[in-house]
């Protein structure tokens, strides 16, 4: 046995996060961690790594009781976190990140950054992926960064591993190299803690379960006595509404948003489509095929060389977000940690910044007018706590990316785009998700739709764009938009623009 968690407590102003909770994970063994978002998972394991306090209970690590745990202790001890949230410093380059409060030293003490760089460059290829080892992490996609996060937890030779929601922001390619380095993790004896919505990973790759709701562990046992609808009702603890995704809008209007001849140097080559009032229009292709650079483009966070936007057929010319959100388009980034909230404010603050003009009388906001749009939004999103003056970065992942959403309901969005809509997000959620994206569709909306998840592309779109290496590849409605045809243009083994 590596690790004894038992009875664990930690309380929040008006809200007990975990409940008399025990864990335990053996050597060699790949332990699930599950629940709905805000049910404890990630403040057990900040615990864990020492990021947090518990108010009462008792960490053993290899039949040591630990009765202090920071994080330079945890790390002391063998443990190394994954955290959902990058923990990364945006401005320092892979290296500089992964070795970080431990850098290698050479002669006479001095900091041997050859050594380091050779280190780094072997790391990445244990992960088999090339990221620019000295390049700043900011410049880096959401998927490297995530590898970057995982290099340097591998670089500790850490016993106890935590990986919470590991593959969100993974191809599948990268998933199943992930997976890779997991097993031969576990034949070395590692014991790995694994914190994943995506109940197919669990079920395929874990040896045993712990679910927890409400701060409670409500179930444990071996993978091998549970299917994932067991899982699921443990998780939620009721009866999982059914979306309402299934089939196509029949709301689907005149053209609300084209494009043509989108063009920035290798990113975007000559991207051209329309999206229509009442349809979702999902975005698939590899990470760096251009999905998240072209909706960005639209938004006016990047830069346009060349090509022409329009919006009910007039051009139109979007310099910045400002300039995006004055003529309708809402935007959901995929990283809502850095760009999508403003983690220190509340969620009421969050949730209106981008609509103040909506509650203003002669130059002044209307705090009740903010406070009702708010209090409708975070209960038509279920958002727990229901409390709008929480600091939003106190929320779990899941709830955060709610507030992101609600922040877009509040502008009234003729255009929503939706980049990575349920990154992080448990199954009851995503399901409430797809059917308010469903609902929006219906009553006009135009919604750009970007996911990893080809499942959740074909279940939800009416039609799909296929991008590749900054083209678009492909274009098919959704009854003719099979996995196998998805999959082999996303790669470039089917030829360009696939018929509709």
């Amino acid at each position: 046995m590596l690790l004894k968690m038992r009875n664990i407590n930690k309380k929040y102003p008006g809200v007990q996060a975990l409940d008399d909770v025990d864990f335990s994970l053996e050597a060699g063994e790949v332990h699930a961690l599950i629940g709905e978002n805000g049910a404890g998972k990630s403040t057990l394991m900040k615990i864990l790594g020492g990021a947090e306090t518990p108010d009462s209970g008792e960490i053993t690590v290899k039949g040591q009781t630990l009765s202090h745990l920071d994080p330079l202790a945890a790390r002391k001890a063998g443990i190394a976190v994954i955290y959902q949230e990058r923990n990364l410093v945006p401005a320092m380059d892979a290296m500089e990140n992964i070795f970080l409060g431990k850098e290698l030293q050479g002669m006479r003490g001095f900091i041997n950054s050859n050594l380091m760089y050779r280190e780094t460059e072997k790391l990445f290829q244990s992960l088999h992926v090339s990221i620019p080892v000295d390049v700043p992490v900011i410049k880096l996609p959401v998927a490297q960064q995530q590898m970057v996060e995982i290099a340097k937890a591998l670089s500790e030779n850490a016993e106890v591993l935590v990986m919470d929601e590991p593959t969100a922001a993974l191809t599948e390619k990268d998933v199943e190299n992930l997976f890779s380095i997991i097993q031969r993790l576990r034949e070395k004896g590692v014991g790995i803690i694994y914190i994943s919505h995506r109940l197919e990973e669990v079920m395929s790759s874990c040896d045993r379960y712990t679910v927890l709701r409400d701060g409670k562990v409500v179930g444990s046992g071996n993978i091998t006595d549970v299917d994932e609808q067991k899982l699921v009702n443990m998780m939620i603890g009721r009866k999982l509404e059914k979306e309402v995704s299934g089939k196509k809008s029949s709301a689907v209007g005149q053209e609300v948003l084209r494009v043509e001849g989108l063009t920035r140097g290798n990113v975007l080559k000559n991207v051209s489509f329309s999206v229509y009032s009442g349809e979702i229009m999902g975005i698939a292709g590899l990470v760096g095929s251009g999905r998240t650079e072209v909706v960005r483009t639209i938004f006016g966070a990047d830069q346009l060389e060349s090509g022409t936007i329009y919006l009910d057929g007039k051009p139109v010319k979007i310099d910045s977000p400002h300039t995006a959100v004055k003529l309708g388009i809402g935007f959901c980034t995929e990283d809502r940690k850095t760009q999508g909230l403003i983690l220190p404010l509340p969620i009421r603050e969050n949730v209106g910044i981008s609509s103040l003009h909506k509650f203003c009388t002669m130059g002044l906001v209307s705090e009740q007018k903010q406070d009702e749009c708010t209090y409708r939004l975070t209960k038509k999103l279920d958002l727990q706590p229901p409390d709008i003056w929480r600091t939003t970065g106190n929320l779990s992942g899941g709830n955060q990316q709610k507030v992101v959403l609600a922040k877009w309901l509040a502008t009234n969005s003729r255009v929503l785009i939706l980049d990575e809509p349920t990154r992080g997000i448990d199954v009851g959620a995503k399901a409430e998700i797809h059917n308010l994206m469903r609902e929006l569709a219906e009553q006009g909306l135009a919604i750009i739709m970007i996911s990893s998840e080809l499942p959740e592309i074909l279940l939800m779109s009416d039609r799909v764009l296929i991008m590749y290496r900054g083209e678009v590849r492909g274009e098919l409605p959704r009854e003719k938009a099979t996995p196998e045809i998805v999959w082999n243009i996303s790669q470039g083994l089917q030829p360009a623009k696939a018929s509709s």
